[in-house]
């Protein structure tokens, strides 16, 4: 499990006390539980008062700050889990499981969502006075870090200009550099300098995961994939387990079963029906993967899953 390191003195009173008051700034600015898009470019504020069971989501190139609740994530084996001192940084738009672990009324699970602008990043990567850290070590494409007082405080002032959207146009960019210089100023820096950096392999591999989002249930064949991605079928393998944790094949196995557990839960389907509109052309096969991945079959892993759904419900 990956988690931000906790030193001495870290959560001193006046990081205490900014984290409460962004809690309280964005309970009142989230009236309703759910993702609140803002007038700022792409800030989203989140607001949920309950556990969930585990979900597929993608993170596309940004920065989520939490301050209250906790969250696990799952990336290629490895489980991320973010409470209220982590943040939590994205590259490319990585496939991932995400469960709510920890929200309710009383004390529900609150962040804030800030995709980066990679011009900007890369502008302010680029001043003689942004001090050269270490490179990333961690290659994946999601890193959890710590926040700091500082971190905090700017992102509270990005959230005071909705009070005043006159001055959103031409003082929500100096609050994006200065949310951006506290992050390289942070142990992740050498991660987010890598996401700015990474060149063209990586832009090439994200062409390559688009097109599995969108064409999960057709055969996959690596050729016209690496033409895809414009690499080498072997340089594109590298760079895909190195970004995701796992290679193309698993990746879509992984897309289809998700896909075909969602389709059963929400839209009724029977195990047959979800397995053919996924792309499978075994059943069989389907709820072999199926029982691997979540631990039940297809029909008792939906049945306990609206079991839960249903005393969450009755809870809230």
């Amino acid at each position: 499990m990956l988690k931000p390191k906790r030193t001495a003195g870290s959560r001193d009173l006046a990081a205490i006390e900014m984290r409460r008051s962004l809690a309280q700034r964005i309970k009142e600015l989230t009236e309703e539980p759910g993702e609140h898009l803002t007038p700022i470019p792409g800030l989203s504020l989140y607001h949920r008062t309950s556990p969930t069971p585990c979900f597929r989501a993608s993170y596309e190139p940004g920065l989520s700050i939490f301050v209250q609740g906790r969250k696990r994530i799952l990336l290629g084996g490895t489980e991320y889990l973010c409470d209220g001192w982590s943040f939590l940084l994205s590259s490319i738009d990585v496939p991932a499981q995400s469960q709510i672990i920890e929200a309710s009324e009383k004390t529900p699970l609150l962040s804030i969502f800030l995709r980066l602008d990679m011009p900007m990043v890369r502008e302010v990567l680029s001043r003689d006075d942004i001090p050269e850290g270490p490179p990333s070590a961690h290659r994946q494409g999601l890193v959890v870090g710590e926040t700091t007082v500082g971190l905090l405080r700017a992102a509270m002032r990005m959230l005071e200009l909705l009070d005043t959207p006159e001055d959103i146009p031409f003082l929500s960019p100096l609050a994006h550099r200065e949310i951006l210089y506290h992050i390289l100023r942070t142990p992740q820096a050498g991660r987010l300098r890598a996401i700015a950096t990474s060149g063209d392999l990586v832009q090439r591999t994200g062409r390559a995961i688009s097109w599995l989002r969108e064409n999960y249930a057709k055969p996959l064949h690596m050729e016209a994939l690496a033409s895809t991605a414009r690499m080498g079928v072997s340089t594109l393998h590298h760079q895909f387990r190195a970004l995701t944790g796992m290679s193309p094949l698993q990746y879509q196995k992984q897309l289809r079963l998700q896909t075909a557990r969602l389709r059963m839960l929400m839209d009724g389907f029977n195990a047959t029906t979800a397995a053919y509109e996924v792309g499978y052309e075994s059943v069989s096969q389907f709820s072999r993967e199926y029982s691997r991945f979540f631990g039940l079959p297809p029909i008792r892993d939906v049945k306990a899953l609206k079991n839960v759904n249903t005393a969450l419900e009755s809870v809230v």
